[in-house]
């Protein structure tokens, strides 16, 4: 059996997987000032009767991480960061405590100015003196070579918790990017830790031992233990699950729009003939360009509990979100309550939801009936338009799935796939508003809960190769050989995919036999001295194809 759990802003949904289907499916309320009661308490509601030994599986999509980033609320850290000639570092200030040192490799790994070890004694001294405990550490060019930021480890290493280091974050040369993905791992891994740590402790407590796993923004899943030294990869998880959720159930014909309708937030995503559209280069969160390798998607402020109002005489639907639906209990209308309005939706007390809309329809000079129509309207034409606002935004650059770029491609959606709570009633208007076709996910109160569950374990290696200099390397994964005049793209292909397996495995993957790897990028230069070629400069990327570990289409038929 396998448990998913998918952490959003007003319900946290919870399945349990076994080999006939979907057995069973929960929401809890979600309380973001508890996260790890909200996801406790909806473990312990799944688990309830069954024994520990049937569950082999558990996948944790969370908020907690993105949260805590948005609400700037982490502990202080220090940051090193060396780039030598050319752009200033303090370009990219990430923080209070960040400090810029001189010691430079060039681009192709070679030291040009070495690093000051007495300046960075000094900085550890002055971090020290702050109680900082976390430090990242980045150069320009340890993509390439990280042998500075491994020697300023050396010398501060005794006097700090966790270092972070620059290399580790991406094969990408992105100085920027990789500063501020260095930062973000190291400023959210005291809150990621504590939580998933507590989460661990409270399942082997019940009798449950089994693997941990964490939904990663690209749509993949790490292994806790791998996830704790690389907390930034679970920022914007519960997007990546609305995808996953809706994948298995796309047409490999077709490009096609994904929206996740939630009670705070929709959700949008793309997908070109069945394949998720992926960030190329990586998140942007706030102020932060990152190399967090994500799905392409956006998240609107606008949902089924979003509040309703009017303002200087005009219907204004969210972005806030104050509490349920009238009809549930709460103070303010909502889109839910006038889906109650139109009598689309019972399951709660309606004359409450008629109060609400009636203070609405009263501001407007309408009928109750009709302002609840035009308030179901203006939010499907809301979704409809950002929808086709990011798909064309998206065809403004090069076109990038998770397998490859579609150079010169022009996405162009035929179809919608809905899931959500109030899936069912947004698609027949969706469909009534445009030209899609509309589809409601199966299992669509859940299908987020489901792709977490099923998402397949990812990961990616990129390996250098300089035939002049005699290396091959991928700093990334801490590894560096010799090579002669004679290695070629294909012995670096060899050896990226034998380096991507390993840490496949180390990353939660069951076996060798279930991974589905491919090349991604395959490059390769000649580097010329006067008329001689003088070696070759190679670089290949390789990945495990992000993807489902069953057939959700034969797990889930409806």
């Amino acid at each position: 059996m396998i448990i998913g759990l998918d952490v959003g802003g007003t319900h946290t949904d919870v399945v349990l997987l076994g080999n006939n289907g979907l057995m069973r499916e929960i929401k809890v309320t979600t309380d973001s000032s508890d996260l790890f009661q909200t996801v406790l308490g909806g473990l312990e509601k799944i688990t309830e009767g069954i024994e520990p030994a049937e569950i082999s599986r558990v996948v944790l999509s969370t908020t907690l991480t993105t949260n805590a980033i948005v609400q700037e609320k982490n502990p202080q850290v220090g940051m090193i960061v060396s780039g030598g000639p050319g752009i200033d570092p303090e370009l990219f200030r990430t923080n209070e405590h960040y400090f810029t040192v001189s010691g430079c490799m060039d681009h192709r790994g070679r030291e040009t100015e070495p690093v000051n070890e007495s300046d960075i004694r000094k900085i550890a001294d002055t971090l020290k003196k702050e109680k900082i405990r976390n430090v990242g550490i980045v150069g320009k060019f340890s993509a390439r070579n990280p042998a500075h930021e491994l020697r300023i480890y050396e010398i501060i290493k005794d006097s700090f918790g966790k270092v972070f280091f620059g290399h580790q974050v991406s094969g990408h040369l992105n100085f920027p990017r990789r500063i501020a993905t260095t930062y973000l791992n190291a400023t959210v891994r005291p809150i990621h830790k504590e939580f998933f740590e507590a989460v661990r402790k409270s399942l082997e407590e019940k009798g449950l031992t089994v693997p941990i796993h964490i939904l990663k923004a690209d749509g993949g899943t790490m292994s806790l233990e791998s996830s704790i030294d690389f907390p930034g990869q679970s920022i914007l998880s519960g997007p990546a699950a609305s995808v996953m959720g809706a994948i298995g159930f796309a047409t490999d014909k077709d490009d096609a729009l994904v929206l996740d309708i939630g009670g705070t937030t929709t959700d949008i995503a793309l997908l070109v003939k069945g394949v998720p559209v992926l960030e190329p280069l990586g998140i942007r969160l706030g102020n932060y360009k990152t190399l967090i390798r994500s799905l392409k998607t956006r998240s609107i402020g606008l949902g089924g509990d979003s509040v309703v109002r009017v303002k200087d005489g005009k219907l204004e639907v969210g972005p806030d979100r104050v509490g349920p639906a009238m009809a549930y209990g709460g103070t303010f209308p909502t889109p839910t309550d006038a889906l109650f309005v139109l009598r689309m939706v019972e399951d709660g007390d309606r004359e409450k939801s008629v109060k609400g809309i009636e203070t609405i329809a009263k501001a407007l000079d309408m009928s109750s009936e009709t302002v609840a129509s035009h308030i179901f309207d203006h939010v499907c034409g809301k979704i409809l338009t950002e929808a086709r606002d990011m798909t064309d935004r998206i065809n403004s650059k090069p076109v990038y799935t998770v397998h490859e770029l579609q150079e010169g491609y022009q996405v162009k959606p035929k179809e919608i796939l809905v899931l959500g709570g109030p899936a069912p009633y947004f698609a027949e208007r969706f469909e009534a508003l445009s030209d899609f076709s509309v589809s409601v996910v199966p299992r669509w109160k859940v299908a987020n809960a489901i792709g977490a569950a099923l998402a397949r374990t990812t990961c990616e290696v990129t390996l250098f190769a300089d035939t002049q200099q005699g290396i091959a390397a991928s700093p990334e994964e801490n590894f560096s050989e010799t090579v002669d005049k004679n290695f070629s793209k294909e012995k670096a292909i060899r050896k990226a995919d034998e380096l991507l397996k390993q840490k496949a495995l180390q990353s939660g993957a069951a076996s060798i036999d279930d991974l589905e790897t491919e090349v991604i990028e395959d490059l390769e230069f000649n580097m010329v001295h006067g008329f001689y070629t003088a070696g070759k400069n190679i670089r290949v990327k390789v990945q495990v194809k992000p993807g489902l570990i069953f057939d959700a289409g034969c797990l889930l038929d409806a």
